[in-house]
């Protein structure tokens, strides 16, 4: 580490320690707002935060992640083929390295993968259908979180243990022979369980897909520590549709229910496990989080025109620590140290032969990469929470942590048509991330006002460094930087009916590291994010019978670099838009409870147009999507309920893209009925 970060570090780290040796003279007051269980932040701070419980989790029995998430603001998440999609959240939808690296996921406050080793796909392998609540954070995350929350995180919080004996069941079936149940038990033991079962026939040709997933949780007391131990696992089983090509081609039905890659598949395991532990120490709590992680996936690469096979894995395993004290009434201090060690491999082998052109032999048979990389992560960081007054609160805090890498290939250095292997060596990087924000709630007003800066960092992924191509030179990946300005508002107004949240951002990217159109990778790019994000939810009459909810966003995602290759055909000029990024972004519902017995919903999900390429040459119109829900309770432990997916039968693309020369889609799933139950047993 630099010796101005490891300064700044231990400057920052030396300080919140004196702060909490002198807590020990200063008389504890009540604690200030204090952050979720698991959580980034609390509505309480500033920054732009949103959560769904469980009503809502359960209601919208979402068969993919997207579902869910797209009701709020500033969340794109593209479905693709079976559980397959790709994550947008406060900025373009991302693919590769950016897409692996500018998210960070995490399970009751664990992140799901070790920083280098990220996942596209990464929503699949959390238990997001039993969920307690979901915890949506836009923007850099928090001191508390260090790479790969760039653009946001997402924190799938699992329900602890009710010591009391119950079992609560959901079975649904569709008419696109999709069938799922979630069973969710608890024990007076202090044992908690949820499994979720899915078996899907898919609705194009060969598309089947089957996972499970469980998650497990038991609460105890030992030694005087609070502590709650917790596993999750899930399995994916998915035949694999591969894009549709040509111009609009997503609105003709047989070639939208078409395969054109029946070959293609994806397997994927992954496990993780957590034990936390919390007691009061001096004057404050410490929170120490030993953690366990492995995956291993191995998938047909449809969406290359070469194809081929990807197999790849990690394992880790780390400690999250936190020691939070109130050195007054008006001052919260937390300090904590982090440490990720772990170990990944990935092999890529190219089956059948491939040529653009005869003679082409960019695209040899064979292995193209066979390596492992070591990783190690560790970090210390700081947060302090001062109440200037009654009024208004500061947050502010500092992270840094540095990457070491040590990679070894077992593939043959050098060239290799068109991919380039490195030999054996080692990497390191240094990040620092401040945050700086106040929140100001005028004394009798149900509204808050914040300002909020954050940086966000990631360290490369390890396909980003020894991944590489002829064009690249060795090690050319560094660390991404993104700074972020918001400010927003948020409260109740009309006698509490309408609750409201409004957020405006900008933010600067540095050492974007993408995939271009020709499937080239760009080392260096810089790009300029700034929006307008809103939520708002409207009990109209006053009680609770019809309420209007909804979200918009607009966002204006810019390349603010200028690149031309002569070998491509793609030019990007500072000023273009970053393709797949809609201007527009909307979630409108409409909700009637006549009786506490039945409930009615209408919905409709807005994506506007957006640029396919980087060079902006080819665009998608968007779409307008409809869904109706309803539900009946007939006691209060049975409840019937059917889901109306497109209600309208819309032909649309679920991802729309231009790359390798032509337009490629996946097409979105047509109109469709879920019938379910939901049963509760005490």
């Amino acid at each position: 580490m630099p010796l101005r970060h490891l300064l700044a570090t231990s400057a920052s780290f030396a300080i919140v320690s004196a702060f909490a040796a002198h807590a020990q003279q200063v008389q504890t007051g009540e604690r200030l707002q204090p952050v979720m269980v698991y959580g980034d932040r609390s509505p309480e701070q500033p920054g732009s935060v949103a959560t769904l419980d469980t009503e809502t989790i359960a209601t919208i029995d979402a068969d993919h992640p997207a579902e869910i998430l797209n009701q709020l603001p500033g969340v794109n998440i593209q479905m693709n083929s079976g559980q397959e999609h790709l994550i947008a959240l406060r900025s373009p939808v991302l693919t590769g390295g950016a897409g692996q690296g500018s998210f960070l996921i995490l399970q009751n406050g664990v992140p799901t993968r070790s920083p280098a080793f990220g996942n596209v796909n990464s929503l699949f392998e959390i238990h997001h259908e039993t969920a307690e609540a979901i915890e949506i954070v836009r923007g850099p995350g928090s001191a508390k979180y260090g790479s790969n929350a760039v653009h946001g995180l997402i924190n799938i919080i699992q329900g602890e243990p009710t010591f009391g004996d119950s079992l609560d069941t959901r079975t649904s079936g569709s008419t696109l022979g999709r069938y799922k149940a979630d069973l969710t038990g608890n024990l007076s033991s202090g044992l908690r369980a949820s499994l979720s079962l899915q078996d899907d026939t898919g609705w194009r040709d060969n598309t089947g897909v089957e996972q499970q997933k469980l998650s497990v949780a038991y609460a105890f007391d030992a030694a005087g520590w609070d502590g709650l131990a917790w596993v999750s696992a899930s399995n994916l089983n998915q035949e694999t549709a591969g894009f549709i090509e040509g111009y609009k081609a997503y609105r003709d039905d047989d070639i939208a229910s078409s395969n054109p890659n029946p070959e293609a598949y994806r397997d994927a395991q992954w496990a993780m496990g957590a034990v936390r532990l919390s007691r009061e120490i001096g004057p404050g709590e410490l929170t120490l989080t030993p953690f366990y992680r492995w995956q291993e996936m191995a998938f047909a690469q449809h969406f290359l025109p070469n194809g081929g096979v990807e197999e790849n894995g990690h394992d880790a395993f780390g400690l999250q620590s936190k020691y939070e004290v109130e050195a007054s009434d008006a001052l919260t201090l937390r300090i904590g140290a982090d440490a990720d060690i772990a170990s990944g491999w990935l092999k890529e082998t190219q089956l059948e032969p491939f040529g653009f052109f005869p003679g082409d032999t960019r695209f040899p048979v064979g292995v193209h990469y066979d390596y492992e990389v070591d990783t190690t992560v560790l970090a210390l960081w700081s947060e302090l929470e001062w109440a200037v007054s009654d009024t208004v609160t500061v947050l502010a805090g500092l992270r840094g942590e540095t990457h070491d890498y040590d990679y070894s290939t077992a593939a043959p250095p050098g060239p290799n048509g068109r991919f380039l292997v490195p030999d054996d060596r080692e990497d390191s990087f240094d990040l620092l991330t401040p945050k700086l924000g106040a929140i100001w709630t005028p004394e009798g007003s149900a509204v808050s006002y914040y300002a909020n800066y954050a940086r966000g960092e990631r360290a490369p992924q390890a396909s980003d460094l020894y991944r590489l191509q002829s064009q690249q030179g060795i090690a050319e990946a560094d660390v991404e930087t993104m700074d972020s300005f918001e400010i927003g508002a948020r409260g109740t107004a009309l006698g509490d009916r309408l609750a409201f949240d409004v957020a405006a951002y900008h933010a600067e990217k540095e050492n974007f590291f993408f995939r271009d159109s020709d499937g080239l990778n760009v080392t260096d790019g810089s790009t300029r994010h700034q929006g307008i994000e809103a939520q708002a939810s409207w009990d109209v009459l006053g009680d609770g019978v019809f309420t209007v909810s909804g979200t918009a966003t607009y966002g204006d995602h810019t390349y603010t670099f200028d690149r031309i290759v002569a070998s491509g055909s793609e030019v990007i000029r500072s000023g273009n838009e970053v393709d797949t990024a809609p201007d527009w972004l909307g979630d409108l519902r409409l909700t009637w409870r006549p009786t506490e017995a039945f409930e009615a919903s209408l919905s409709a999900e807005y994506i506007g147009e957006y640029f396919t390429d980087p060079g902006n040459t080819r665009t998608y119109p968007g779409h307008t999507v409809t869904s109706a829900r309803a539900s009946y309770a007939f006691t209060d432990d049975l409840e019937a309920f059917v889901i109306v997916r497109n209600l309208f039968d819309l032909n649309y693309a679920d991802r729309a893209d231009f790359a390798f020369g032509g337009n490629r889609y996946f097409p979105g799933e047509p109109l469709n009925a879920t019938f379910g139950v939901r049963k509760r047993f005490d």
